[in-house]
């Protein structure tokens, strides 16, 4: 299979791109590095990378974050940047990439615990979060061609604890194995329409 994945070169990204990069073709997309350059807060990026790239049978989507802050002075600014890129750019990498996607492939987006569990200050994380695994469930429902779709939703993965770790104190580490096996089972497996929780 040739597949796409946005944020290969993330802490997420890379154990999934070396995994699947065993038995298929890679192509890593970023902002910055990769492949192929991508913004996927712009939906003109990921039209002009789909263009670019052609036909796929699967892309993974690991990138993507948003506001931890004080819910107190917390407003539309700081909500915004995590909307139109975790959010938002999931969902547009589906909309316009389902046209680039071949008969049978697959999208693979990235939620996190944080829907279910959030952190202290982490309410715009949490909607996000929620959102995208809403908007998996539905998109499944409508996706054509065998098209499938599916969420993977992480703990706070062992490779992220220097970063990530004092925003969820008492939370137990996920190896990154699991999470990558999760990534593995949506691109290679049948499952469809799944929130596949590593926690």
């Amino acid at each position: 299979m040739q597949i796409l994945i946005i944020g290969g070169d993330g802490t997420i990204g890379r154990k999934v791109a070396a995994a699947l990069g065993v038995r298929h073709d890679i192509i890593i997309a970023g902002r910055n590095s990769g492949d192929v350059r991508v913004d996927i807060s712009s939906a003109a990026s990921i039209e002009t990378m789909f263009k670019k790239l052609g036909r796929l049978d699967a892309c993974i989507c690991t990138a993507g974050t948003g506001y931890y802050g004080d819910f107190t002075t917390m407003g539309e600014a700081h909500v915004l940047p995590g909307v139109q890129g975790k959010l938002l750019g999931q969902m547009n990498l589906v909309m316009i990439g389902k046209d680039y996607l071949q008969e049978g492939g697959s999208f693979t987006l990235t939620s996190g615990i944080a829907a279910e569990m959030p952190a202290r200050n982490g309410t715009c994380v949490a909607m996000i979060n929620g959102a995208i695994n809403s908007f998996v469930l539905g998109a499944a429902q409508e996706l054509k061609q065998d098209r499938r779709i599916n969420a993977v939703s992480p703990g706070l993965v062992e490779d992220s604890k220097e970063r990530y770790g004092h925003l969820f104190p008492g939370y137990d580490l996920v190896p990154m194995s699991k999470v990558t096996n999760a990534y593995l089972l949506s691109v290679e497996g049948a499952v469809n329409g799944k929130i596949i929780k590593v926690y």
